[in-house]
């Protein structure tokens, strides 16, 4: 399993962000989690993006990306509450939310958004 989580999650920063994320978003949709580690609800939906974007088996890519250390990026993005899920197609933020959420909500925003069925 561990070899399969490289192709479908990475951490991103602001360095890296328009590489991972914005030309990556190109090739397939990229979910961007912009989190912070004090914050209880990015706790609570780490373990659910896991579990679902696993089951897009590397169709779609999480980028996990602390609040905390890349602010510039959160602003330019006008994330207000975290967690806040962006997800980015050919380069563009295309759908958000935020809060934790269950797993069924997250696979269902995912594959509404993108026309992915999870496997």
């Amino acid at each position: 399993m561990k070899q399969a989580s490289n192709t479908w999650k990475i951490d991103t920063d602001e360095q890296h962000f328009e590489q991972q994320v914005l030309q990556e978003s190109h090739r397939r949709p990229v979910l961007v989690d912009v989190w912070a580690d004090w914050c209880s609800p990015c706790l609570i939906i780490a373990p659910v993006l896991d579990k679902v974007i696993s089951e897009f088996d590397g169709g779609i890519l999480l980028a996990k990306l602390d609040a905390d250390d890349n602010m510039r990026i959160a602003g330019r993005y006008h994330v207000r509450g975290f967690p806040t899920l962006m997800l980015f197609r050919n380069g563009e933020d295309i759908a958000r939310f935020s809060g934790a959420k269950p797993v069924h909500v997250v696979r269902e925003f995912i594959e509404e958004h993108t026309g992915l069925s999870a496997g």
